[in-house]
């Protein structure tokens, strides 16, 4: 249950996990990572001496104008800028169809960007919402010979580094994977040791490159290794490689993934990130070191302790709810924390109510009902709470929330907090269904 609803906030690189390791796991890990823009990307990549085409980024259609015609040909292609994928099949608020439009002429850059620019793009990943484009990235259009998938990424089986082709590329690579999974390869990395030459040949012959440009190919793995390595990432997406009809090898589309924890040795990188991609609660979260990843749901949870938080969200399933979020308070969380957590659950519209499950062991029971209260005070907040406490100091947050003067919805363990949560936001729901007025009122 938890796995399906995790995986789907966790795009690329948890699909590419399940490309490398198959078997199914019963834990699921939170994956916190810089994503950056394809002209972002690529710019960094052309630094490391890998092959991209020529382009360049415009915030306006007047500056994509300008772009293509300093670039002085007739193919040309307009990307849409958004961190996610299945641009080239999105469709835009503005009408448009598709975030990758062909173009050739100087007049057509601008008017597809006119289209794209400050418009929402809906893609199979951005959910019905979008994201709204804020640049375009023109570049100089190859004819491609043949279309290749490559991408490194750590994997934990591995203990390390792996290659993951294909010679099915510029395709949905985990439809690729699902039809045709014997057209996928792997290469497990000795980290130590690095990439070696016999494995990037053997990798550029299964993909079919031209015998002359297979050299060529070893080259670029190498380097988008190198640059794997030395910029931390947790992923090297290129999508498609390609072999053009004039025999260059090009990485034509670049999506990177950066790891968090590596932040401090690459300020430049992170100082790319773009927060107005990112789910807004994602972002409030992150302010305060707070484990959040936002789901569809309408059950708000707060827990300490990731595995606690998988189960609490399991549990709400099974007696028929659906989680709001994903969101672990962890061990030493403070009562500003805690208060910070209740604001950002409760500002979610969708939530109808909220179960808080701690387990007091290093996390003490008295911070969270501390937290809880002073959220609750401040906000006059009328969500209901179903709150479960116990371990460390339960006692005293018990008796801290009934001098509260605040009426919280007590319950004794996992299933009966669970129960209570799916009761009053199903009884929530039907009555804004049918236009009744109901409310929870929290200060007595």
């Amino acid at each position: 249950m938890l796995s399906n609803l995790v995986k789907k906030t966790i795009q690329s690189s948890k699909n590419l996990d399940n490309l490398v390791n198959k078997s199914t796991s019963s834990l699921v890990y939170q994956k916190r990572f810089l994503n950056v823009h394809e002209y972002q990307a690529q710019k960094m990549m052309k630094s490391f001496g890998i092959n991209c085409p020529v382009g360049n980024v415009a915030e306006t259609p007047e500056e994509a104008e300008k772009i293509a015609e300093v670039m002085n040909t007739q193919d040309l292609v307009v990307k849409a800028q958004v961190l996610a994928g299945g641009r080239g099949k999105g469709i835009f608020t503005s009408g448009l169809k598709g975030g990758v439009q062909l173009c050739s002429s100087a007049e057509d850059v601008k008017k597809f960007a006119s289209k794209m620019l400050g418009h929402t793009l809906v893609t199979k990943q951005t959910g019905e919402d979008g994201k709204v484009v804020h640049q375009v990235y023109v570049t100089e259009r190859h004819f491609l010979r043949k279309e290749m998938y490559f991408a490194i990424l750590m994997d934990r089986k591995a203990g390390g580094p792996v290659m993951v082709a294909s010679p099915e590329g510029g395709v949905d690579i985990e439809g690729v994977a699902r039809d045709n999974p014997s057209a996928i390869y792997k290469e497990p990395i000795d980290i130590m040791v690095g990439v070696q030459p016999e494995q990037t040949k053997r990798l550029a012959e299964k993909l079919g490159f031209s015998k002359k440009n297979i050299p060529m190919a070893q080259d670029q793995m190498k380097k988008l290794y190198d640059f794997f390595i030395k910029n931390d990432c947790t992923l090297v997406e290129i999508n498609p490689l390609a072999e053009t009809a004039s025999g260059d090898v090009l990485c034509m589309d670049a999506k990177l993934n950066f790891d968090d924890n590596a932040a401090f040795r690459h300020p430049d990188i992170f100082k790319l990130r773009d927060k107005s991609q990112e789910d807004p609660r994602e972002v409030k979260a992150a302010e305060f070191d707070l484990n959040y990843i936002g789901l569809d749901g309408n059950i708000g949870c707060l827990v300490n302790g990731a595995g606690l938080a998988m189960a609490s969200m399991d549990i709400i399933k099974l007696y028929g709810g659906s989680p709001a979020n994903f969101l672990d308070v962890g061990g030493g969380a403070t009562q500003k924390q805690v208060t910070e957590a209740i604001k950002l659950i409760s500002s979610d519209k969708k939530v109808k109510s909220i179960l808080v499950n701690i387990f007091g062991g290093i996390m003490k029971c008295d911070v969270i009902a501390l937290g809880i209260i002073a959220a609750l005070k401040e906000l006059s907040i009328a969500t209901p709470l179903v709150v479960r406490l116990q371990g460390t100091n339960v006692e005293a947050a018990k008796k801290i929330m009934e001098d509260s003067g605040l009426r919280l919805i007590a319950a004794d363990n996992l299933d009966d907090a669970a129960q209570k949560s799916v009761r009053i936001a199903e009884i929530v729901s039907l009555a804004e269904k049918s236009d009744l007025e109901i409310s929870f009122k929290l200060p007595l």
